[in-house]
């Protein structure tokens, strides 16, 4: 089990993905915008970056694993004009947001999104040409069942782009990462989202989460090859690209 297994949102016992469910299904409507404030919209920045990995391959049809609100799996429809996207999420409070901003851009014809277990997913095996995460995969509550399943319905060839929060391992980013995470960014989301318990416990989830090399040989044992990962914005981020 790895540490961020053993974090659960409200300090609450019970299934973990239960209880992830309960949270976003809480901070739905108010998630977006802080996403974009929290990160200053560079977060926007670092779901381009991963999108563009994929480019070269021009996948055809795409699962957007943990899709939240869908902003990766808007960006991914825009940027690769793929046949089908599915956005996957335990969270229907997440995808009915999700769901509402696709028909804004008039994308019903290519995105559509589905309530599923991440760990079980309903998918048959190699199904998709290319799986994505955009900082969700930390929330798994079996993060090797988790990349297994994602690996599982990916096409032999098919490749697999990640992009999720880490904490950096440099001075003084480090020190600074430490002061914001843990006073700004759970005052700021309480007074937003009216629930400081889910920003207590993503800022516990990102560090913890296993990051760089110790995430790509998680990847490669879960089936992935040519598992690579880049850090973002001084480690603020961390880009990961996988092979099946």
């Amino acid at each position: 089990m790895y540490k961020q297994e053993e974090i659960k949102p409200y300090g609450k016992s019970g299934e973990k993905g239960k209880l992830v469910e309960e949270m976003f299904d809480n901070i739905a409507p108010t998630y977006d915008t802080l996403n974009h404030r929290l990160s200053w919209d560079i977060d926007k920045g670092w779901r381009k970056k991963a999108i563009k990995q994929l480019a070269p391959h021009k996948p055809q049809n795409i699962l957007d694993i943990a899709t939240g609100t869908g902003d990766f799996a808007i960006l991914s429809a825009k940027m690769l004009q793929p046949q089908q996207l599915v956005g996957a999420d335990i969270s229907e409070g997440m995808m009915e947001i999700g769901r509402q901003k696709v028909a804004q851009e008039h994308l019903e014809h290519i995105i559509n999104f589905k309530k599923e277990d991440c760990l079980n997913l309903s998918f048959e095996d190699n199904t998709f040409d290319a799986v994505t995460a955009a900082f969700g995969i930390r929330n798994f509550q079996d993060l090797d069942k988790g990349l297994s399943e994602m690996c599982r319905v990916l096409k032999k060839g098919g490749h697999l782009s990640i992009v999720e929060l880490s904490q950096p391992v440099s001075f003084p980013m480090h020190q600074l990462f430490k002061i914001y995470s843990h006073t700004f960014l759970p005052i700021y989301g309480k007074l937003i989202s009216k629930d400081q318990g889910a920003y207590d416990y993503l800022t516990a989830t990102i560090e913890a989460f296993p990051q760089g090399e110790a995430m790509v040989d998680i990847l490669r044992k879960a089936g992935f090859s040519d598992a690579k990962f880049k850090r973002l914005t001084f480690g603020i981020c961390t880009m990961y690209f996988a092979t099946k």
